[in-house]
């Protein structure tokens, strides 16, 4: 029985979800190519500076050379499935690896040989922090100059706040990097120049790195031994501790994310990757370790439901990610964590309370589908031709229902205005808009209520220019483009209470309802809340109360100021009042949304601006230009340290004046400096800024 058609649940402990993350250009992609030419997924080794990589196959990304939405496939290795997935490096794109993150049972961090712990990696770091990932770190790009891979490791102990265990240390350096030295093994690894890296070569350790593989050794097997009583009793009695028990108790080690083991290489040397593969299905979890999966019934959040990851229960999937095929029509990308999801099977969209009929699954290979008639526990794939389902929606069976924990989208944080060349093809265009929206979660659409504008949101300037690129290409759209807008947010800095008794004649019958309400500050990681809970026990039908939640939330999303959505700010719903007859869902919608307003005329509502970190490396003659430029745009500068040769600055700025920013720098420096930047927090717009916004936008 082969391990790719499972018939029992043991058989998933051959399954390794893992998705491979890091900063832009820390070789992500070349790694993946790699992964695919040595487990015989493909059989030529695709490059991402000639544009024919696998992974990479959106036009966009072959022209650019970076990575713009996560790509999956599965392969196998040494007896068992990989499930893998390549996300993006740029931080406009962090969607891709949020939602990834979300189904992935563990996880491959690169670091650049040469930078370390760079801004991204510290993004996706968090993001696997909070969804307690397990994970494994792979020092790439060792073969370039300026490498040093114990730099990289006291980067991580400083920068990412722990304590990385080296598996492996480098034999050379830059171009003399050839191999390394497994610590466990007590072997040395060596890679053939000229070959493409399928064959290497194990000999012993060579005597100059003896002492320092024998001390990094010794440090290792302390430390691993510390994770099992009955092992480090042993160790503790001269015991010699055995490959394998040293390899069961990191496994441990890696799956209760106390422990982070670190390997190295050089992907595009095709150095060290076969060993990072032997890790993956040795220290990465496997569904079976992830265990059952707990979600809220449908009917009622307080009761939970569990789902087992068992072939024989009721199925249970999550839908991560939708994507546009031109031939295949709209792919649901979906992890099943129970039971089995089956052409023919009808299941439950809970969110939407409305059935799909499962007609085609695929196995996806990047853009290539191979079909299959299901999946089971466990597995990844994706469903064609779903209705309803969005990303985060999960999907279940009609007997057993359940909804999981959705997926968190980023607030985007600027915008442009879209207009059809002609005003034939605005339907057209707005088809397309919304069919780009449904696919990335972290882009909106909205309509400027001043000038009657389509706005299209993202999270950056290069995100807006690759959604617009893709409404060309794949929506044959030609449009007009506005200049890029900052995407303000609205807060409350005072509390204040409103009300509002809803008393009319509403087509002939009249209409009533009572909201009074409380509107303070609020800290709730950049979102707006909604209280009803005062409220929830009043003898007022259910309808009517969800109704004016409604007119509340959608209250919120239009500030008092300029419209921009608010955050920070919390609505406590305190009393309603409602009449047997004459209320209605309406009214209370209604009442609600003037109450808000009411309340938020004297709640001291002021505007906030996103503000930006950036890291940007360059040359020391360079510098001085570059802080007067950063000066210029009110930015700050916090740090400034060397890396090597390398000056390197951390400041911060407003989104608003970082506009073109890469080009000015390029021209600063000569093109000698790089920067990268992301979203770091929304701030208080001062009142001379506010009032010149406000000026531009005709609110004063």
């Amino acid at each position: 029985m082969s391990f790719m058609d499972p018939m029992k649940s043991e058989d998933l402990a051959y399954t390794r979800n893992f998705g491979i993350m890091a900063h832009i250009d820390a070789g992500k992609t070349t790694t993946t190519e790699r992964i695919l030419f040595y487990t015989g997924k493909s059989h030529k080794i695709g490059e991402v500076h000639d544009g024919d990589t696998v992974m990479d196959w959106m036009e966009q990304e072959q022209e650019r050379g970076i990575t713009i939405t996560a790509a999956s496939t599965t392969c196998e290795w040494k007896n068992h499935r990989l499930n893998l997935i390549d996300t993006p490096g740029h931080v406009d794109f962090t969607i891709e690896v949020e939602r990834s993150l979300r189904v992935l049972d563990g996880a491959i961090v690169l670091f650049d040989g040469v930078s370390g712990v760079e801004p991204q990696t510290e993004t996706v770091w968090r993001q696997a922090d909070r969804h307690k990932v397990p994970r494994i770190c792979f020092v790439n790009k060792l073969d370039r100059v300026g490498s040093d891979f114990f730099f990289c490791i006291n980067s991580i102990k400083e920068r990412l706040g722990v304590n990385p265990l080296p598996m492996q240390i480098p034999i050379g350096a830059e171009d003399g990097f050839v191999g390394v030295v497994d610590l466990i093994s007590k072997k040395a690894f060596y890679w053939d120049n000229g070959a493409k890296g399928e064959n290497y070569i194990e000999r012993e350790i060579p005597g100059e790195l003896l002492d320092l593989a024998q001390k990094f050794r010794g440090e290792m097997v302390e430390r691993i031994v510390e994770l099992d009583d009955v092992i480090l009793e042993k160790y503790l009695s001269g015991d010699e501790i055995s490959e394998t028990d040293l390899k069961k108790t990191l496994r441990k080690g890696v799956l209760s994310l106390k422990i982070i083991p670190v390997l190295c290489g050089a992907a595009f040397k095709n150095r060290g990757i076969q060993p990072l593969l032997d890790s993956a299905v040795d220290y990465l979890p496997s569904p079976l370790d992830v265990g059952s999966v707990t979600g809220d019934f449908p009917l009622d959040p307080e009761k939970k439901v569990e789902c087992g990851i068992d072939f024989q229960e009721p199925v249970a999937a999550l839908a991560f990610k939708i994507s546009n095929d031109p031939f295949a029509g709209t792919l649901t990308y979906v992890r099943v964590y129970s039971g089995e999801l089956k052409v023919g099977d009808q299941v439950l969209n809970p969110r939407e309370n409305k059935k799909e009929r499962i007609q085609k699954i695929v196995r996806m290979h990047a853009n290539s589908r191979v079909e299959i008639p299901c999946l089971r526990a466990g597995d990844i794939g994706a469903v064609v031709g779903l209705k309803f389902t969005g990303t985060g929606d999960t999907l279940c069976s009609p007997q057993r229902q359940v909804v999981f924990e959705s997926i968190k989208s980023p607030e985007p944080v600027i915008a442009v205005a879209v207009e059809a060349k002609s005003s034939a093809d605005q339907e057209k265009m707005m088809i397309g808009l919304q069919k780009l929206v449904r696919e990335d979660p972290s882009a909106k659409i909205k309509t400027d209520p001043e000038t009657g504008q389509t706005l299209l949101l993202g999270m950056g300037e290069l995100h807006l220019e690759i959604l617009l690129d893709r409404l060309n290409r794949e929506h044959k759209i030609q449009a007009n483009i506005g200049k890029p807008q900052v995407s303000y947010r609205e807060a409350v800095y005072h509390e204040c209470v409103g009300e509002c008794r809803y008393e009319k004649i509403l087509g002939g019958e009249e209409a009533f309802a009572y909201v009074r309400l409380k509107v303070s500050p609020f800290d709730a990681s950049l979102g707006a809340t909604v209280l009803m809970a005062s409220v929830a026990n009043q003898n007022i039908p259910k309808e009517f109360l969800l109704a004016a939640e409604n007119g509340l939330r959608e209250g919120l999303d239009v500030g008092p100021l300029a419209s921009f959505p608010m955050i920070n700010t919390k609505v406590e719903v305190l009393q309603v009042q409602s009449d047997p007859v004459k209320s209605s869902e309406m009214s209370f919608k209604a009442a609600a949304s003037l109450a808000l307003r009411e309340a938020l005329k004297n709640a001291d509502v002021r505007l906030l601006e996103p503000i930006f970190k950036l890291e940007i490396i360059s040359p020391e003659n360079f510098i001085g230009n570059i802080v007067s430029d950063l000066n210029a745009r009110k930015g700050r500068i916090l740090s400034m340290a060397m890396r090597g040769t390398m000056h390197v600055l951390q400041a911060e700025a407003p989104l608003g004046n970082l506009f073109g920013y890469a080009t000015d720098l390029r021209s600063i420096s000569q093109g000698r400096a790089s920067f990268a930047m992301e979203f770091k927090e929304y701030a208080v717009l001062s009142q001379k800024n506010s009032a010149e916004l406000l000026k531009t936008m005709g609110r004063f």
